[in-house]
């Protein structure tokens, strides 16, 4: 099939996902002409076939469909005369007047997980459900795999990937940990989160919540690394993925956690509901959802999950659980790594290839 593909490639979520589908579909056989959004940032190995789908800009398709992997409210720049597709990645449960805007412009929506589909419904309570259809993103095997690294004996090391954020549940992490356990305890907290959009001075505010706290010494604050494959090794050495998010829009290092087969604590909310459940991950349920306000990015537009007492609780029971684990010997996620073989990019590309013929049927486009 021929796709006019619109998408970032960098190393935030939106970047990563865009990178990854482009190239799976390439990898298919289809002829994807893509107009990258803004700066592209790739490994090496992946030039000569992103410049290969760069360079089908010349001689594009004006009939075939047109995806666009953005933002909710900026979709209305598209190629071509095919039908128009959207691909939002979104975490909160509103949409403002734009957002809805933009998205009843589009023919067919595309969304990760049937959590934001339901969100999709709800908003756009005129469009039918037949026109919105759920693509879950994927995992690298290749690079996040069980064997890449192994954690020091004796040690359990917890590891938190993603930008500082209240939205990501940084501000009950570090309280959890430190309440989990004792100094005489050999566990570690290793912070991996690196947020291009914050000052030096609101990153050292983040820091120093954690290096002062009474288990200071035993966080360490990870810089960003430049490739998958270093982000793999430090998953690898490892023993516990901790995300104790309020709303994601996918979180793709928790997937990979799971594909490196590592121990994963996390909210039963939101997308990542799509490849979470008990026999693969430890959980924290959610009582309510609360308006979601951090002072920075979001002010109650929508809403996000309510992490109060009984969810710290939980975390802190769930981290001292995976240490027991990891003392007994048992280091292995075997659930994890069987769901991770499940979600990979192919399948990602071969589900939206899937709902675009879909679309095309549903909308009586004939493809010329």
């Amino acid at each position: 099939m021929d796709i006019n593909y619109q998408a970032p490639s960098n190393p935030l979520g939106y970047g990563v996902a865009g990178l990854q589908i482009a190239l799976a579909l390439h990898r298919a056989g289809h002829k994807v002409a893509w107009w990258p959004i803004g700066h592209v940032d790739i490994d090496q190995n992946q030039k000569s076939m992103v410049e290969e789908m760069v360079d089908n800009q010349a001689r594009f398709n004006i009939h075939a469909p047109s995806v666009r992997v953005w933002h909710q409210f900026d979709m209305a720049q598209h190629i071509g005369r095919g039908i128009h597709c959207g691909f939002p990645i979104f975490e909160l449960t509103n949409f403002n007047d734009r957002e809805k805007y933009h998205l009843n412009s589009l023919d067919w929506i595309l969304v990760c997980s049937d959590w934001a589909k339901h969100i999709v419904r709800a908003n756009l309570r005129n469009r039918s459900g037949d026109t919105i259809g759920v693509v879950p993103l994927g995992v690298d095997r290749t690079i996040f795999h069980e064997n890449v690294a192994t954690p020091q004996s004796g040690w359990t090391t917890f590891l938190n990937i993603g930008k500082w954020e209240i939205r990501k549940g940084h501000d009950i992490l570090v309280e959890a940990f430190n309440k989990a356990f004792q100094p005489r305890d050999r566990v570690r907290l290793w912070m991996m989160n690196h947020n291009p959009f914050l000052s030096e001075s609101q990153t050292n505010d983040w820091q120093r919540k954690y290096a002062l706290s009474k288990l200071g010494s035993k966080i360490s604050f990870l810089p960003r690394v430049k490739t998958h494959s270093e982000v793999a090794r430090i998953m690898g050495e490892a023993n516990c993925g901790v995300f104790p998010s309020r709303a994601e829009g996918w979180n793709l290092e928790l997937l990979e956690m799971m594909s490196v087969g590592k121990h994963v604590i996390t909210t039963n909310y939101s997308a990542h509901t799509e490849f979470c459940d008990n026999t693969n991950c430890s959980l924290i349920d959610i009582d309510t959802l609360e308006d979601a306000e951090d002072g920075l990015w979001f002010h109650n537009q929508g809403q996000w999950a309510h992490l109060g007492s009984p969810q710290l609780e939980q975390l802190i029971t769930a981290m001292r659980k995976v240490h027991q684990c990891v003392q007994g010997g048992e280091l292995i996620n075997t659930n994890g790594i069987n769901t991770a073989q499940r979600f990979t990019w192919e399948n990602s590309a071969e589900r939206l290839i899937t709902s675009i013929k879909m679309s095309e049927v549903a909308c009586g486009y004939i493809r010329q």
